[in-house]
């Protein structure tokens, strides 16, 4: 390579990808590609297929980069020991690559990290450092740490070992998702979709590469239109996978190049994402991981006729969070209702209600006495519902056979 050949070189190329997926074959999973005519059909593509790096080992595809960046450290390095500052899912990639390898790692995260993740990464054998409020601090401190101790730092994104073994996810997508369209990717930092869109780019300049942020965290379109890194002074989102304030100065320069386009979706329409796939594709997905299908099922983007791959990135949620992000996505398809009923003669009357639901063929999820207040009758029992249908039609039926009991009166409810 010639010297003005060198000074156009990108900074990160598919040559440097098909490296990385040689250096991490035997470690990472090749995850499959699951296609929804249901999504399709939600979203006026002609097919959809679902990319599940949610179901990658430590259950997002961060392990790809974090392998391939710490595999080729020289003993020296290893030998010092790695530190990274993550909210979570790139804790758990450098946690198992250092476990893989033989290197000692710390991992330093932000308060707002669920702790099914801290304890997630500690399973790796990581010690976890808990410090700062966001994670921008906890970056600060990380950095700061490894200039100290002589660590190395292992950044979750700007870094282009990081990028090509995240790009690996491209190889794979082109492979079993051929003639693609568009694909949509999730950006929090911007490595995994400046690892994909270099491959996509490389094969296809005509398939279209487009970035999904939360509102509350899209700094990425400004700065892809005003050809600047954008920082926002906060973020505020359910998605703390994906809740950067900036790209950085890698991924910026990668990403300038490979992606068309960043919408942002609403924190709501990422809970639906969530509850959707929950339900018509059977996958769990963290809200980061859904941010995706959240923007190919609004109204945004034109995909009609086109054949539309999904990254769904990650799938790193407990329990509690997971069942208050499908509620969320219930009310928002408005398949939930909560109504507070006046009862007369409690508890006897509350089989009525059972027996009246039922055969309405909804579920009762909540039935419990409530606390009474100033507008409720002295003589009768107030009572909460929450109700499961099929659609606002269906729930306003059901509401109406309670209210045609004799001792049940719908006093108010959240469809109104």
């Amino acid at each position: 390579m010639n010297e003005v050949e060198e000074m156009n070189a990108p900074l990160v190329s598919v040559d440097d990808v098909e490296t990385a997926r040689e250096r991490i074959a035997d470690v990472v999973h090749r995850t499959p590609l699951d296609t929804s005519r249901t999504f399709a059909e939600l979203s006026g593509a002609d097919s959809v297929g679902l990319k599940l790096e949610n179901v990658q080992r430590t259950g997002s595809f961060k392990i790809r980069g974090a392998y391939n960046r710490m595999a080729q450290l020289t003993p020296e390095e290893r030998e010092a020991g790695v530190i990274a500052s993550s909210a979570g899912n790139h804790a758990q990639g450098v946690a198992l690559a250092g476990q893989l390898l033989d290197i000692e790692t710390t991992i330093v995260v932000p308060e707002v990290t669920p702790a099914a993740k801290i304890e997630a990464t500690r399973g790796y054998g990581a010690e976890v450092v808990v410090e700062g409020e966001i994670y921008e601090r906890s970056y600060e401190y990380a950095v700061e740490r490894a200039g100290e101790t002589g660590e190395t730092f292992v950044h979750p994104f700007d870094d282009e070992a990081i990028i090509a073994g995240q790009g690996t996810v491209g190889l794979e997508l082109l492979e079993q998702y051929p003639d693609l369209d568009t694909v949509l990717v999730a950006i929090g930092g911007g490595g995994l979709i400046s690892g994909i869109g270099t491959v996509l780019k490389a094969h296809d300049p005509d398939i279209r590469v487009i970035g999904v942020q939360p509102d509350g965290a899209a700094h990425a379109k400004p700065s892809l239109e005003g050809d600047e890194i954008h920082e926002l002074e906060d973020v505020d989102t359910v998605a703390e996978g994906i809740a950067d304030t900036r790209l950085l100065g890698t991924t910026f320069t990668v990403a300038s190049e490979v992606v068309d386009d960043a919408v942002s979706v609403s924190d709501t329409e990422i809970a639906t994402a969530v509850t959707l796939l929950a339900e018509r594709a059977k996958t769990v997905a963290e809200s980061a991981g859904a941010a995706s299908l959240a923007a190919a099922l609004a109204d945004d983007l034109e995909l009609e006729g086109e054949r539309v791959g999904v990254v769904i990135s990650g799938g790193n949620v407990n329990l509690t969070e997971h069942a208050e992000l499908t509620r969320t996505g219930l009310y928002d398809l408005e398949r939930y209702v909560d109504a507070r009923l006046a009862i007369t003669g409690w508890p006897t009357a509350v089989g009525d209600v059972v027996d009246t639901v039922e055969s309405q063929r909804a579920e009762l999820d909540v039935l419990e006495r409530a606390r009474r207040t100033a507008g409720d009758h002295p003589n009768r029992t107030p009572v909460t519902v929450g109700l499961e249908g099929s659609g606002p039609e269906h729930l306003r039926g059901v509401l109406e056979a309670l209210d045609e009991l004799e001792a049940v009166s719908v006093v108010e409810h959240s469809l109104e």
